[in-house]
Order: structure tokens, then C-alpha cells, then sequence
């Protein structure tokens, strides 16, 4: 898919330290800008997906009533950082 220009009105400091950043890097103003805004963006998709998947946990237990508690889940994780391969705790109600 060819790039589609867009056009952003920057106020003159935050232009100017976008500029002088540029050259720090050895890089173009609008690679900078575009490297940014496709951070920003993947992290707000991230956070998105989180708070999709939070609120279908929620919903899936208000309907079933399914949990673990946070200390067997605090288990389960801590082993898992150690190295270790572990199934996750079983959900009861």
C-alpha cells in the first residue's frame, strides 16, 4: 500500500526540539514523527486488547462464576519466572 500523506500543524517549540532531536539521531524530522506516532499507536492497541480481554474475563465470570484465587495464581507465576513449566490453576467456582 503506497504512503498517505498527512499534514500536522506543530507548535514552533515542540517542532524545533523535534527538529534538533532529528539531528541528534542523524535522522529526518518525519522519520522521527513516524517512528513515534507507531509506538504510540502499538501501545495503545496493546492497552486496547488489555482491556478487551479484562472486561471478557469479567463478563465470562459474572456468567459462570469461575475464578482462581490471586494466591494460586501468584504460584503459578512465580514458577513460571523460576523456569519452570507449569499448567495454570484449575478455575472453581
Amino acid at each position: 500500500m503506497p504512503d498517505a500523506t498527512t499534514s500536522l500543524k506543530l507548535e514552533a517549540p515542540i517542532k524545533e526540539r523535534v527538529r534538533r532531536l532529528a539531528s541528534a539521531r542523524r535522522r529526518s524530522p518525519r522519520w522521527l514523527m513516524r517512528e513515534a506516532i507507531e509506538e504510540y499507536v502499538e501501545r495503545e492497541e496493546k492497552r486496547e486488547r488489555f482491556r478487551r480481554d479484562a472486561l471478557a474475563a469479567w463478563d465470562h465470570y459474572q456468567t459462570t462464576g469461575l475464578r482462581v484465587t490471586s494466591e494460586e495464581a501468584d504460584a503459578w507465576l512465580a514458577k513460571l519466572e523460576s523456569g519452570k513449566n507449569s499448567r495454570p490453576p484449575k478455575c472453581r467456582a
